[in-house]
């Protein structure tokens, strides 16, 4: 077995943790149950390329259980848990991930991975399969991969429109138990958890600002007004800016809302959304951060060019003096603040993206060689065979339609 880690004297840290998300992910732990005895995944080798979380080390002991070959890479430089890739490491799966890797250990990272000649991929970003689609391996045993986010999901449909796609995705992140779920709850909690760690800071009273008001916005922005924020949202979607202004919140052009902003938070998955004209407008002490997947939205490049002395305030935390004699500070270098300065998503709420990972891999396998290169959406049966199963695991029941209600859904001929 091989692999490339920290310290594996920390599995048994890592092993705590492991077990800790287990007991809060029951969908995934009942969806192995059910499907065991099959062994659906049996000989199926598996390339991923998942943030190393302890939610993460759930679903790769569920895909080992039901018989897949892993190896499993970070997807972000300093989003990996280093005890929890020892204990996995430990457990026997080849894992390439250590937290604060070099861009070019990034890559070799993927390529180790890539070495098992996967049957499936698991990315979140699409770095794993755009270097997939680079190398000049044999793509023909891949049976097909699946996506976890919606940077990812937009490279890919790229690809697919651009005829460069060379095998099936399946987009779990636009499955409902994902972004509904995952992308609001998950991402509004644990981003604000990020930095309120990384800066112990008041929210409540503070003007924050949210860059974008898709999903993952619409969580950041309700968390952060649950803690007493002013929150002002940015957009560039006339739909997306009048769903927030009656949603309660202000709607401001960054330019305007760099003037007023205490911390803000970018959540759109493009690049440079705050820049310099921006930085040279924010007031002293104004907090940068970053919940979208890549360290893009906030024009790093920039910041440091304005600058005249950069300095580190604590593990994730650095104070930039501008040329104006302002100073501003940015979380976790402007990567995904929530899994660098906290530990991701709580697992409740992994527990249902997982799923759909899991069952994801299950239909690639069984529907290989009939699938062509392109997108494919999550079947709403999926979708809510998942949320019925969360349900069920709170303990909470809900109505079913009884012969007559079908007939009159399904039907046309009832009018007036």
């Amino acid at each position: 077995m091989k692999y490339r880690i920290k310290d594996l004297n920390l599995a048994e840290q890592g092993k705590k943790k492991i077990d800790w998300a287990q007991v809060h992910m029951p969908v995934l732990s009942n969806l192995k149950k059910k499907l065991k005895d099959d062994s659906p995944l049996n000989g199926v080798k598996i390339a991923g390329c998942l943030h190393v979380t302890k939610e993460t080390g759930v679903l790769i002991r569920t895909l080992c259980d039901l018989g897949a070959d892993l190896a499993w890479c970070g997807c972000n430089p300093l989003s990996t848990q280093d005890d929890v890739a020892a204990a996995l490491v430990n457990e026997g799966i080849s894992i390439f991930a250590s937290r604060g890797v070099s861009n070019e250990q990034y890559y070799d990272d993927i390529h180790s991975t890539m070495s098992i000649r996967p049957n499936i991929t698991i990315d979140d970003g699409a770095d794993l399969t755009v270097e997939m689609h680079n190398s000049s391996g044999n793509l023909s045993e891949v049976y097909g991969g699946t996506e976890e986010t919606t940077t990812g999901v937009i490279r890919l449909r790229a690809m697919e429109k651009n005829g460069k796609l060379k095998y099936p995705i399946m987009a779990v992140n636009d499955a409902e138990t994902k972004h509904d779920f995952d992308n609001v709850y998950g991402t509004g909690q644990s981003a604000l958890d990020g930095i309120i760690r990384a800066t112990n800071i008041l929210i409540s009273g503070k003007n924050v600002v949210v860059s974008g008001y898709g999903h993952v916005g619409k969580g950041v922005a309700r968390r952060a007004a649950g803690l007493g924020a002013n929150v002002i949202i940015t957009e560039i979607d006339p739909i997306a800016a009048l769903k927030a202004k009656l949603d309660g919140y202000s709607v401001l052009p960054m330019a305007s809302a760099a003037m007023t902003g205490d911390l803000f938070i970018t959540t759109t998955g493009c690049k440079d959304v705050i820049r310099e004209e921006h930085f040279l407008q924010m007031k002293n002490g104004s907090i940068l951060a970053n919940a979208g997947h890549f360290n893009v939205e906030i024009s790093i490049d920039a910041l440091k060019s304005n600058s005249i002395l950069v300095k580190q305030v604590n593990e994730n935390t650095t104070e930039y003096k501008l040329k104006k004699g302002t100073n501003l500070y940015l979380i976790a270098e402007g990567r995904l603040v929530n899994l660098v300065a906290a530990e991701g998503h709580p697992s409740e709420v992994m527990d249902m993206s997982f799923a759909n990972q899991l069952l994801s891999s299950i239909k690639l396998v069984q529907s290989k060689g009939s699938l062509s290169p392109a997108v494919y959406e999550i079947e709403r049966s999926q979708d809510q065979e998942i949320a019925r199963a969360k349900l069920e695991s709170m303990d909470i029941n809900i109505d079913i339609l009884t012969e007559e209600q079908n007939t009159y859904l399904t039907g046309f001929s009832e009018g007036t």
